[in-house]
């Protein structure tokens, strides 16, 4: 029996895009061509974080009564983030998360000193050193920590102090870590001896070291003009609704 037409080939869906050096060339397209602020990017990611990490972890699925969160911040664009995500886990009144900042090495860049007195303005204590040699205590202490330290920068060959001290110390807790963007070792290779968070936001869109990463994961990038997602074959999935970020 001839059928008059064909039947409709399936959509064929081309696979989310892992960035492997595109992704500064991107921000720097926002920056200069597409008119974003820094500060506006910054906010964006940080709000997006946050709310990643109400996702990731509601109240009920957190053992302690108090629902502390502690934020490990770096000099650079992932520390500022870090601070943004602190300020609005504060925010969340409703949710009474109680975050507190570690800052070891703070930036001399005016926006991230804006940043830090913001959080600074709103109680978010910040603490003047880490127990390194007493892991436990970071472990009564916290529900989990936020690794906000070393962003698309990071190379697991060549990381200082007080970073590698701090690392040394991540890998031994048990608490659960959550890392904004890039877990804090190569941005395009994973490192065997690197942290293994529960949770990764990535923003814009992820990373190289992420392809195999396999706790929980979230993109933020929808804000991202079309033109770009285009031009970098980014091919981000649909977000839901009026969500700002999406678990992949």
């Amino acid at each position: 029996m001839n059928h008059s037409s064909a039947e409709a080939e399936p959509e064929t869906i081309e696979p989310l895009r892992y960035l492997k050096g595109d992704a500064a060339a991107i921000e720097t397209e926002l920056l200069r061509d597409y008119k974003f602020g820094q500060q506006q990017l910054i906010e964006l990611w940080g709000q997006a974080c946050a709310l990643a990490i109400t996702k990731a972890y509601p109240l009920s699925a957190l053992s302690k009564k108090q629902p502390t969160v502690l934020v490990i911040c770096g000099p650079d664009e992932n520390g500022s983030i870090g601070l943004v995500c602190a300020r609005h886990l504060r925010i969340f009144l409703v949710q009474d998360y109680e975050p507190t900042v570690y800052h070891p090495k703070r930036s001399s860049h005016s926006l991230h000193q804006d940043f830090t007195i913001q959080c600074e303005k709103m109680d978010i204590p910040f603490l003047s050193y880490l127990p390194t040699e007493q892991v436990q205590l970071i472990n009564d202490a916290y529900n989990l920590v936020i690794d906000a330290m070393l962003g698309l920068e990071a190379d697991s060959s060549n990381i200082k102090e007080p970073y590698s001290g701090i690392l040394v110390t991540l890998k031994q807790i048990k608490i659960p870590i959550v890392s904004v963007d890039v877990p804090s070792w190569d941005a395009e290779e994973p490192s065997q001896d690197g942290i293994n968070p529960e949770v990764l936001i990535s923003l814009i869109a992820p990373k190289k070291c992420a392809l195999n990463f396999s706790g929980k994961h979230f993109l933020a990038g929808r804000f991202l003009p079309y033109d770009i997602q285009k031009k970098y074959e980014l091919n981000l999935p649909d977000y839901a609704g009026t969500d700002c970020l999406l678990e992949l």
